[in-house]
């Protein structure tokens, strides 16, 4: 099983934690992102987007990271990461869309601006986090994990581009329950680094 990945990345690395913490062993196959491989066959026939991370599970291959963790918890994980019952899967579900809206367009957008120079609304991007993080802050005020009270596919997804607000200018001192439960993910066994977290 492949994984198409770019280390900086966030979002491939939520795949990558996920796959860490619950033994799921994966084929990282770097990828060349400033030389634009991703944009060329035979990466750009796997995902028409041009965008990673792409995994590819023959015959299966899925593009979004948030696909992908569905995908890995399914069929390799077990029902503790991402649950069988509607109600159980809408609680983990919720927060999947969560990262990929709320969080991807906050602190994840404001970190493309400042790390990496995208050209996008820096001001949009920090009124979004300055939205969602209190919201999460909040929530982590009552509870451990963000669903079911346990570890979840939910914190994967949620965790990277939060963790890295700082590299957006988004400084995480504010919200003392997001730096602890931070540091529960990583005091998880098997939890693999990035750069920045």
């Amino acid at each position: 099983m492949k994984l198409y990945d770019l280390e900086p990345s966030g979002n491939c690395y939520k795949v990558r934690l996920f796959a860490a913490l619950t033994n799921i062993p994966l084929d990282i196959v770097p990828v060349d992102f400033m030389g634009g491989e991703h944009k060329r066959a035979p990466l750009i026939d796997l995902n028409p987007l041009g965008e990673l991370p792409i995994l590819d599970d023959a015959p299966v291959v899925l593009r979004d990271s948030q696909a992908i963790l569905v995908y890995l918890a399914g069929k390799y994980g077990d029902e503790s990461w991402l649950p069988r019952d509607p109600a159980g899967m809408g609680e983990v579900m919720q927060w999947l869309s969560t990262s990929a809206n709320e969080i991807q367009n906050g602190p994840g957008a404001a970190r493309l601006v400042d790390k990496f120079g995208y050209a996008i609304d820096k001001a949009d991007a920090v009124k979004r986090a300055d939205n969602i993080l209190p919201v999460i802050e909040a929530h982590l005020a009552k509870h451990q994990w963000l669903a079911l009270d346990r570890p979840t596919i939910a914190d994967c997804a949620v965790m990277p581009y939060v963790a890295l607000a700082p590299e957006g200018g988004i400084p995480l001192q504010p919200y003392p329950n997001i730096r602890a439960w931070i540091a529960r993910i990583k005091a998880l066994p098997g939890f693999i680094p990035m750069s920045g977290i």
